[in-house]
């Protein structure tokens, strides 16, 4: 079967977006419709099946673990993945290493020299993932994510 990378038309497709997140993730990692309206989303089809998502932030450093006002700062030629998600029955497949070599290269096609992104602590899989690739981990911050409270640990991938 085909798989392609397509842009989700936003807001036609908010529902889905925040429909497929429900699958994806427990209700405290979901993003609400407004957090989906500040990000390029990009589904992931194998066919006519939407099994992956993820989305961006352009020109965005993450900073938010950081910040009292819980913000991210502008930093010139760096991609913020805000989120990657493949749905449960398709993941340990390969999908996910497929997603995240889609992501590094549509990075380098549009001229970002770094990405970061960062995950819940406990997420072994994304952290090996991301190290696979190169990513390096910047820091670990405590109590970023509620329900359960965990740390985050915030990766960056120099391209340049």
């Amino acid at each position: 079967m085909k798989t392609e990378f397509r842009k989700a038309r936003v807001p036609q497709e908010l529902r889905s977006l925040v429909a497929f997140d429900a699958k994806v993730f427990r209700a405290s990692d979901r993003f609400d419709a407004p957090a989906w309206l500040e990000c390029e989303s990009w589904w992931m089809r194998i066919g006519a099946r939407k099994i992956g998502c993820c989305a961006f932030q352009k020109h965005v450093d993450f900073q938010e673990d950081l910040r009292e006002d819980r913000s991210n700062v502008r930093l010139e030629n760096s991609l913020y993945i805000v989120t990657t998600g493949i749905l449960p029955p398709f993941q340990r497949m390969g999908f996910g290493t497929l997603l995240k070599s889609w992501q590094i290269s549509y990075a380098r096609f549009h001229g970002f020299h770094r990405i970061v992104t960062n995950t819940r602590q406990r997420n072994h899989g994304m952290i090996a993932l991301n190290e696979k690739f190169g990513f390096k981990v910047l820091r670990s911050s405590e109590g970023y994510y509620s329900s359960p409270s965990e740390a985050t640990v915030v990766m960056e991938l120099r391209l340049a």
